[in-house]
């Protein structure tokens, strides 16, 4: 059903991000505006960016989608998500911007003197973003198919345009303003609502969440299939239906009894209040127990489950620190402590949000339990307002968070457009704002293509997948290249190409199904758990077995990434641009 406040709330959003954009346009002419700002953002702007860019999809939709698809077991992306910040805190944000370059391949190149090593790290750039922005893209479709009522690949193709016209246009310059302006958006979006729902709408009791039975339904609701599914009754009960069941038209009552049923496309099925919501044949909703678990359980299944957590948050802890889009966040202070105040105000900004998606998931887990019926619990924060409230509370809340949900999108995938485009403009086709901006058009047309084949994963689980990569490549690479001297660029090479590629080649299989129960299932679904040593082992052996390749200016090179500019008399020879 088309909701005609939200649409409004999603045209609001993409006329204000083009108003704030266009001001950057106005003064975005060289390459560093296009890439680094000129390198003049101010902290508390800088974090307020870095939080809209970071606030993806996953953390709108997704961690509270997989919280109430998996369990409480998923809020570990979310400590993961923040945790990572206290590492860049730490070890990377002020070295990094001190050692002046625009992208990681710059500073690979930099440090460890390899332009191969820039050339891998600069495909590893593009698989990296390339993981993280389909999840945008898919739930931008799935966003605009709530608000529509259409098909999902519109929100796909709208998310593209939008954001790529931005990114040809105004670059690093025009997207931080929007970006900053986008995480209070997003923030109120998702606390606003949350906070209502909570204090003034009627609800279960959320000790009801841990019970042991199948999620029941507290209100009357009609359950509509956008694709065909099988379904699991374990409870008898008489459903109004409208629509095929079994291969059957039907328009009226119906009796299902325990077992199992095929559900056509499009069909309506409007269960009592107080009935237990069928399983999906191929993925059971768990039960209370299992939901209220403090593990991550894979698939709603507890294989391995502390393996699991580890390897959720390795993959994201140390995947903040290797995400290039967020890197290249830093490099526009305009020095190492401003670098440091950024991020200790980003890990404020997140810690402030990532309170709600919880709140969300127990909520969905007492109020929407029809989402696991259709396999629809990414779509909870936007359904949820409308399903508790009818009336025109509903409709705004609603509209709120889908307004919040398309700054997400679009927040995120600018930054990732921006940083794939800069990798290539920069890195492969030489310097200039002609090569960037046909860059942006091309890798936006690519991504769009490619957003509209994942409409069937989690979006939290591409999310991760791409956490996973980051921290199995460029999470080593900056850890051993800021704060170990016998990095050689042959170590670091093997690293890369080893923790990098096995992790890409576990995600590329779980996509495919591969490994869907036991050790496969945590190997290749959460890969960094393993292959987050395999990388740091290959630069430690590689590097001590290749010391002669060790860069001869070593000792410069340190000082440049660990001495504090005002004890600098010189710029250091390091850098390959001005800081």
């Amino acid at each position: 059903m088309t909701q005609p406040a939200a649409i409004v709330a999603l045209v609001a959003v993409a006329i204000v991000t083009a108003i704030i954009g266009a001001r950057g346009l106005r003064v975005s002419r060289t390459p560093a505006d296009f890439l680094v700002a000129a390198r003049q953002v101010p902290p508390f702007l800088n974090a307020s960016a870095i939080s809209g860019e970071y606030l993806s999809a996953a953390s709108f939709l997704g961690i509270a989608g997989l919280t109430l698809l998996e369990g409480l077991g998923a809020l570990w992306y979310a400590v993961g998500y923040v945790a990572g910040y206290l590492v860049l805190l730490a070890a990377v944000a002020a070295p990094l911007r001190r050692f002046g370059a625009y992208t990681i391949p710059d500073f690979a190149e930099g440090r460890l003197g390899s332009p191969l090593l820039r050339r891998v790290a600069t495909v590893m750039v593009l698989v990296i973003s390339g993981f993280y922005l389909l999840p945008q893209l898919k739930g931008a479709g799935i966003t605009l198919e709530v608000a529509f009522g259409g098909p999902y690949w519109i929100g796909v193709v709208v998310l593209g345009v939008v954001v790529t016209t931005g990114i040809a246009s105004g670059g690093m310059k025009s997207i931080t303003l929007v970006q900053a302006f986008q995480y209070w958006l997003k923030l109120t979006a998702i606390a606003v609502p949350a906070v209502a729902l909570l204090l003034f709408f009627h609800h279960g009791s959320f000790g009801s969440v841990q019970q042991t039975v199948a999620p029941i339904f507290s209100r009357r609701t009609d359950v509509v299939f956008p694709d065909a599914e099988t379904i699991s009754v374990h409870r008898a009960v008489t459903v109004q239906a409208l629509g095929n069941v079994d291969g059957a038209s039907l328009r009226g009552a119906l009796r299902l009894v325990h077992g199992n049923y095929t559900v056509a496309a499009g069909t309506h099925l409007s269960f009592p209040a107080g009935s237990a919501a069928p399983d999906l044949s191929s993925a059971p909703a768990p039960a209370g127990s299992a939901w209220a678990s403090p593990l991550v359980h894979l698939n709603g299944v507890a294989d391995h489950p502390m393996a699991a957590t580890y390897g959720v948050l390795l993959a994201t802890a140390l995947g903040a620190i290797g995400l290039p889009h967020i890197l290249v966040r830093f490099y526009t202070n305009r020095d190492g402590q401003g670098a440091r105040r950024t991020t200790a105000v980003v890990i404020a900004l997140l810690s402030c949000f990532y309170v709600f998606p919880a709140l969300f998931a127990a909520l969905g887990r007492l109020e929407a339990p029809g989402l696991y019926v259709t396999s629809q619990t990414d779509s909870v924060v936007l359904v949820l307002p409308r399903l508790v409230s009818s009336g025109i509370a509903g409709t705004l809340l609603g509209a709120l968070v889908a307004a919040g949900a398309f700054a997400a999108f679009l927040s995120t995938s600018s930054g990732l457009l921006i940083s794939m485009a800069g990798a290539i403009s920069h890195d492969i086709l030489g310097r200039g704002v002609r090569a960037f901006r046909f860059a942006a058009v091309a890798l936006g047309v690519i991504a769009t293509a490619l957003g509209l084949l994942v409409a069937g994963i989690s979006i939290n689980l591409l999310v991760g997948w791409a956490f996973a990569i980051a921290a199995s490549s460029f999470g080593p690479l900056l850890l051993l290249g800021i704060w170990w001297r016998r990095l050689t660029w042959v170590g670091a090479l093997m690293g890369l190409v080893l923790g990098g590629g096995a992790a890409s080649a576990a995600v590329v299989l779980a996509m495919a199904g591969v490994g869907q129960q036991g050790w496969p299932a945590v190997l290749l679904s959460e890969p960094a758990i393993w292959t987050v040593p395999l990388a740091f082992l290959a630069m430690v052996l590689g590097s001590l077995a290749t010391r002669r390749s060790l860069p001869a200016d070593v000792t410069g090179k340190l000082l440049a990434l660990h001495l504090p500019e005002h004890l600098r008399r010189h710029r250091p020879a390091a850098a390959s641009f001005p800081p």
